[in-house]
């Protein structure tokens, strides 16, 4: 393993040293965007649509626009009927149980 001299004017030597940090950050940033998709997956389900939907929000990946896919699924989702919500009627208070 190549170590970094910092007086070097080798920018090789610097990227050979900063390798496993970005490796070990790639890797962290992958699996909170693993557990972000599963934790929209139960929303979705519990709400009663396919958890696939969740899937939706790989389009973050895409340069520049990938924003936009999970701006518009989050105000779709908050202002759409949940149809688990649709499925349960309210119960009257004078109803027995």
């Amino acid at each position: 393993m190549q170590s970094y001299d910092p007086y070097s004017s080798d920018p090789s030597a610097m990227m050979a040293a900063m390798g496993p940090f970005f490796a070990v950050a790639a890797l962290i940033g992958l699996v909170f965007f693993v557990f972000y998709i599963f934790c929209w997956w139960k929303i979705f389900a519990k709400a009663g649509y396919s958890g696939a939907l969740s899937l939706i929000n790989l389009a973050v990946l895409i340069p520049f626009i990938g924003w936009i896919a999970p701006l518009v699924l989050f105000i779709w989702f908050a202002f759409s009927k949940w149809p688990a919500l649709s499925n349960s009627e309210p119960k009257s208070p004078h109803q027995p149980v």
